[in-house]
């Protein structure tokens, strides 16, 4: 039987850091990083593929986690938003100091979706609406 897996993602502009947590028990398995590129992103989803069934958390998944989180969400990926703040709460209580690494802030997210049911869900169609209405404006 194959564990279910909440991926935390911590987006930058030329990499994203990611932490698997069990889902089931919130305990780390490992991290990685990868480039923000299109070869990085195929090489994220492979590393994710061996999780079989899986979740994913994204840092700020309105604002620079965007693209990855719509890109996930479009491929069949069940994705969350997690507010910067609460992923950073997370890490302070759970460490004890405000120090912070890539590693750490993608295992805080993680922890932070595993803590909260209520996150929202990641639209695949949202941003196909904005260009549907950018398409529209420049008619």
């Amino acid at each position: 039987m194959r564990m279910k897996v909440l991926i935390g993602v911590d987006p930058h502009k030329a990499s994203v850091a990611v932490a698997a947590v069990d889902e089931a028990l919130g305990e780390f398995i490992e991290c990685a990083s990868f480039p923000q590129n299109c070869a990085g992103l195929r090489a994220l989803q492979r590393w994710a593929k061996r999780f079989g069934e899986r979740r994913w958390a994204v840092e700020n998944a309105g604002g620079l986690g965007r693209h990855l989180a719509q890109r996930l969400a479009a491929a069949g990926e069940s994705v969350v938003d997690v507010p910067s703040k609460l992923s950073a709460r997370v890490r302070v209580l759970s460490s004890g100091n405000a120090r912070k690494n890539d590693e750490l802030v993608a295992l805080a997210t993680a922890l932070a979706a595993w803590r909260n049911e209520r996150l929202a869900a990641v639209d695949p169609e949202a941003s196909s609406e904005v260009l549907c209405l950018l398409s529209e404006r420049r008619l």
